[in-house]
């Protein structure tokens, strides 16, 4: 069997359900795991700019404008003009984003603590370390092609 049968085809496949279950649990509370992900770093990082917030949810600029637009029409992100830039925004995210987080936190690190079940903490830490490496391969050859 191939690598790319082993762990691109796998990896590939299991990313799927997972995102397809996690989005089915998000939908309870309105939110999209894209957005999600947006939320929590702006939740862990308030009042950034959205290049800065781009290059923390790896997303492209105009990916992530459409996501801030969402959120901000839910009340849940807020753009506030920059002191530095007027042509910038500064993000916000808002007591309603804050409440959100605060509910779906707990939700999904229980649906985490569900799908490691029977794993062990080394497993994970492993599994965990393998990702990383594999990413930074990634990051390494990216960067030699540019």
């Amino acid at each position: 069997m191939s690598y790319d049968e082993s762990i691109g085809q796998l990896t590939n496949q299991t990313n799927k359900k997972i995102m397809r279950y996690l989005n089915s649990k998000l939908e309870l509370y309105d939110i999209t795991l894209e957005q999600w992900n947006v939320l929590l770093k702006l939740s862990q990082q308030d009042k950034i700019n959205q290049k800065q917030l781009a290059q923390k949810v790896d997303k492209d600029q105009p990916t992530l404008a459409r996501i801030l637009d969402i959120l901000e029409r839910k009340r849940l992100v807020e753009r506030l003009s920059s002191k530095e830039d007027k042509r910038a925004f500064i993000l916000h995210i808002t007591d309603n984003g804050l409440k959100l987080k605060n509910e779906v936190a707990p939700l999904l690190e229980n649906i985490f603590e569900i799908m490691i079940s029977g794993i062990s903490n080394e497993e994970v830490e492993v599994y965990k370390n393998v990702l990383m490496k594999i990413s930074s391969n990634i990051e390494v050859q990216e960067k030699g092609e540019k």
